[in-house]
């Protein structure tokens, strides 16, 4: 049997396409759950048969925390994988669901959302990627592996930005086959 994972993701998607494209990992992807309905990431998992869904942060934050949730708790995820999710997820769901974030830095430097840019405007020669448990914090959680990449002397955001994704993607699917034997099946 294979482990249920959830993808939490926000954007483009190329996080979720590394883990769609992983055959050998012993996942099955279960869904992808997007807070934006225009996510390109939804597309792509449209493309490979994975049922999506939109859950959209409205005037209620209780609300919404109540909603992913449930909507995780339906799927009977083993895993919740946070590729380029850009909403902090409530104590309740990080307390109930096993969830890794993939970070752009390594941490506990740079945390939060600008950490590409941070990292270039603290003028640091090495920067990388995290993937860590997601706590009740920001960019907090317990680290599970990190790779380093290099500041080149005429890097800026984007490019920096786009070598990290490189390196990510390879990253957060050797860190899921790590962890796999450590998580409890929900078969």
């Amino acid at each position: 049997m294979k482990h249920r994972v959830v993808i939490l993701a926000s954007g483009a998607g190329t996080l979720a396409q590394a883990l769609f494209d992983a055959e050998d990992l012993a996942i099955e992807i279960v869904a992808v759950i997007s807070d934006k309905k225009r996510a390109a990431v939804l597309e792509r998992a449209n493309r490979h048969g994975i049922p999506t869904q939109v859950i959209e942060l409205t005037d209620s934050r209780h609300t919404w925390n109540q909603e992913i949730i449930q909507a995780v708790a339906d799927y009977k995820a083993d895993l919740v994988v946070s590729a380029g999710f850009m909403k902090i997820l409530p104590p309740d769901f990080v307390n109930r669901f096993p969830t890794i974030n993939c970070h752009p830095a390594l941490l506990p430097e740079f945390p939060g959302a600008h950490a590409v840019r941070d990292a270039l405007a603290a003028g640091v020669s090495v920067t990388g990627t995290t993937v860590h448990w997601v706590d009740a914090g920001v960019d907090t959680g317990p680290i599970i592996t990190q790779m380093e990449v290099p500041v080149m002397p005429d890097d800026n955001e984007d490019t920096l930005h786009e070598r990290i994704k490189k390196v990510e993607r390879g990253l957060i699917v050797a860190t899921i086959a790590l962890i796999l034997p450590t998580l409890e099946r929900h078969d």
